[in-house]
């Protein structure tokens, strides 16, 4: 049994007694990625003269740190800085960028509690994709079956914790990268509401979607990450000053007498008969736990994609006009004047996803077009939010299907734009309406691959999705499952 399957409180406990070492548990992670990387493709950077130096000082501390997370392994998604470990964004822009001067907060916050980072993780150039195909470097393969994508952005991210490299990871979620890479490789992802993780040291994509989250192998360990990284941050302004419960807590209560809503638009035409009869199967769970659920409607979610893609690609627009060649990043050779440098630095360093949503953006924020698209968008953004608001008055939580469909083939549709887009039909919503939503392994298809359960909650009410999502795990076993990798077979 790998020291990864087991539970952050077992580790503790096999730390303090002395059955383990913080450099055993750093030692199996690097050997494991030895093992597998190769045809999982998860890192892009490895910190490993550090994180071993790191394991030796951390094994000499006589007084073991109270926390959960002393000693334990993770991986953090490459568009979150890490100072003086290359931070490259999935891009060739930022291929040299490798000794930044400052570290995110959340990496911050997870120093103080002693982790050790192992590497950095890869990811759809600047976080623009859904797939992992858009990263300059090369695609991430799905651990349960190597010919399939992982999703996106963060794909890394899933892929490593699925494939037991780190014991947990960090992603974004712009517009479902948490959690539909997490659904693609059957772990657990959680995007917090917008707000609640400082975004300081994250390179943006839509400052008004993006949100720094866990993704772990359970609902328990998820909220001890996620209670490490939330809080108040004055470096970010969008930063929420809101009181911090104790996630944990949410375990001690069950879900007799909780009222879900399933949302008619995510069973409808589209959706998988496959992933539609998992999602069925968990509501019969929580019908025999004491829930009830009822059909409810979000009218204006069939406006969601075209809205998302008009409001992130303006915003992308704006945030990678830095960008340039001038600052830092790779800065074009062939250059003779400084027009040519900016021409040259940006068509070269940026990959065609990039490009195209920069050309999208900047024609929506453009005279003329402004309000005819981006005004527009950001009005349909608001009746979004509002049928959020108005399904939450009367249920507790909000429940269906994280994905459409499983994952689906490396190469099969990333010609298709269109297609890939609408991949995220299920969890842009969320990201528009900046509440939190989670996924969770629901079940599995016929070929074998992950489906997952989104379980969407009220501003700021973590806690009822960390309930909700307990009580499922607890009464199924889809997250013991583990895909047969490498040295396994």
């Amino acid at each position: 049994m790998s020291l990864f399957d087991y539970s952050l409180k077992e580790l503790q406990n096999k730390l303090h007694n002395k059955e383990i070492t913080v450099s055993d548990l750093v030692s199996e992670s690097y050997n494991r990625i030895k093992a597998v990387d190769e045809d999982v493709k998860a890192f892009l950077t490895l910190n490993e003269e550090e994180a071993i130096n790191k394991a030796k000082q951390l094994d000499q501390q006589e007084n073991k740190d109270s926390s959960l997370l002393f000693g334990i392994p993770l991986g953090v998604k490459d568009n979150i800085v890490t100072k003086g470990l290359r931070t490259t964004c999935g891009s060739q822009f930022l291929d040299n960028f490798h000794d930044p001067l400052y570290d995110a907060t959340v990496v911050e916050k997870l120093q103080a509690e002693h982790t050790v980072t192992i590497g950095k993780l890869n990811m759809d150039e600047f976080a623009m994709g859904s797939s992992n195909e858009n990263s300059s470097y090369f695609t991430t393969r799905n651990p349960w079956n190597t010919e399939y994508v992982p999703g996106g952005s963060s794909g890394g991210s899933a892929a490593s914790v699925a494939a037991r490299e780190v014991f947990f990871s960090l992603g974004s979620d712009t517009g479902g990268s948490i959690r539909q890479p997490a659904a693609f490789c059957g772990v657990v992802g959680l995007k917090p509401t917008y707000g609640l993780v400082s975004r300081f040291g994250l390179v943006a994509f839509a400052s008004s979607l993006d949100q720094i989250g866990p993704i772990t192998r359970t609902v328990e360990d998820n909220a001890h990450l996620l209670q490490a990284i939330v809080g108040n941050d004055p470096m970010d302004a969008t930063s929420a000053n809101v009181d911090i419960p104790t996630y944990s807590d949410a375990f001690k209560e069950d879900v007799k007498g909780m009222k879900i809503a399933v949302p008619k638009e995510y069973l409808q035409e589209g959706v998988s008969p496959e992933v539609k009869d998992a999602v069925l199967q968990a509501l019969k769970v929580y019908e025999d736990m004491g829930a009830t659920w009822e059909e409810v409607s979000l009218p204006h979610s069939k406006y969601a994609v075209a809205a998302y893609y008009l409001l992130a690609s303006s915003e992308a627009s704006a945030n990678l006009a830095r960008f340039d060649g001038v600052r830092y990043g790779v800065r074009s050779e062939k250059a003779e004047n400084m027009i040519d440098m900016f021409k040259l630095s940006r068509s070269e360093g940026f990959g065609d996803e990039v490009k195209r949503r920069i050309m999208l953006g900047t024609f929506a924020l453009s005279s003329g077009y402004y309000d005819a698209y981006y005004k527009k968008a950001q009005k349909v953004r608001t009746l979004i939010k509002n049928d959020f608001d108005k399904v939450f008055e009367d249920y507790d939580v909000i429940i269906g299907p994280t994905t459409p469909t499983p994952a689906f083939k490396v190469g099969e549709i990333i010609d298709d734009p269109l297609t890939m887009y609408a991949n995220d039909i299920l969890t842009i919503p969320v990201n528009l309406a900046g509440v939190p939503g989670m996924s969770i392994p629901c079940g599995f298809s016929s070929q074998g691959l992950p489906i997952g359960l989104q379980i969407i909650g009220k501003h700021f009410d973590e806690s009822t999705i960390y309930r909700t999502a307990y009580a499922f795990e607890q009464a199924t076993d889809h997250h013991k499952q583990k895909p047969v990798l490498g040295g396994d077979r």
